[in-house]
């Protein structure tokens, strides 16, 4: 079995696809075999999700859209990260960015979600789509055509001077930033099971959610006092979430590399391999 494939007693072709067999031509036999099986370490390299068993063929027979959504992520993310920043003058909390956050952000990851639900990938399927309906609800947050900002505004002009008009919305938006955390901390612990580039996505994400959450409690506390605190907290949420889009342009140039198969991969650190699952333990148990 040199080249990972044997004829069975009833005359059915096997193959088994190992980890340094590139993406591209383990496809190829995924297709054309008659029973498979594939390594944790390459299947979490095609779909970024510990194996699982699923029924049908679809895996087969269409194409991976975990790049489809990690796509809109970088294209959304990288730059509100840059806009909490402030780099080259960048502000406004991405409003420039808002067809972006609908549409790439959106419209592409929660395609990518649905996507990966069909094909069984239940983790990616989840963030993917938990992640596109965030970026459509930012993104309309800020359409002014929703309200959401102006229905805080005071009627008076002394209180719009001191700030009051902001403090309730800033007390209700870190309710939301904060589930957002809580969501990554969650996914933060799943990602363990699949690999390091995943893990640092994760965990940038935890920390930008909690220091927006921060930033935002902060300014409904005291909009005036707490004003410069809270700008370096948006600044450091920036900074993290720009590390999350490194890692995930990483994750992103690593599959497409794997898709037109490069005689180069860049590695994701596979750790699917070195955290057995429960039903890992239950086999070696047995």
């Amino acid at each position: 079995m040199e080249n990972g494939s044997s004829i069975d007693t009833i005359g059915t072709k096997q193959e088994h696809l190992h980890e340094n067999m590139s993406p591209d031509l383990a496809m190829n036999k995924i297709k054309t075999a008659g029973s498979i099986s594939i390594s944790p370490a390459l299947f979490e390299k095609l779909y970024l999700s510990p194996q699982n068993q699923v029924k049908g063929h679809l895996r087969q027979t269409f194409g991976n859209p975990t790049a489809i959504g990690l796509a809109g992520h970088v294209i959304s993310i990288g730059p509100l990260a840059c806009d909490l920043m402030g780099w080259r003058g960048a502000g406004g909390s991405g409003a420039a960015s808002i067809p972006f956050f609908l549409y790439f952000g959106g419209v592409l990851m929660t395609l990518g979600g649905l996507l990966e639900f069909f094909l069984g990938n239940t983790f990616p399927s989840v963030v993917f789509v938990s992640f596109g309906a965030f970026w459509l609800s930012y993104g309309g947050l800020l359409l002014p055509q929703l309200n959401a900002y102006a229905a805080y505004a005071p009627p008076d002009a002394t209180s719009i001077a001191e700030g009051l008009e902001t403090q309730g919305f800033n007390a209700s938006f870190g309710f939301v930033t904060l589930s957002m955390g809580l969501l990554c901390f969650m996914y933060t612990i799943c990602s363990i099971r699949t690999n390091i580039a995943f893990v640092i996505v994760f965990l940038t994400l935890l920390i930008t959610f909690s220091l927006i959450t921060g930033a935002y409690w902060a300014l409904a506390e005291d909009y005036t006092g707490n004003g410069g605190f809270a700008a370096r907290l948006l600044e450091g949420a920036g900074a993290a979430s720009f590390v999350c889009t490194a890692a995930s342009w990483w994750i992103l140039f690593s599959l497409m590399f794997a898709s037109v198969d490069m005689p180069f991969s860049l590695p994701l650190g596979d750790l699917s391999t070195r955290i057995p699952g429960a039903s890992d333990r239950k086999l070696a148990q047995d």
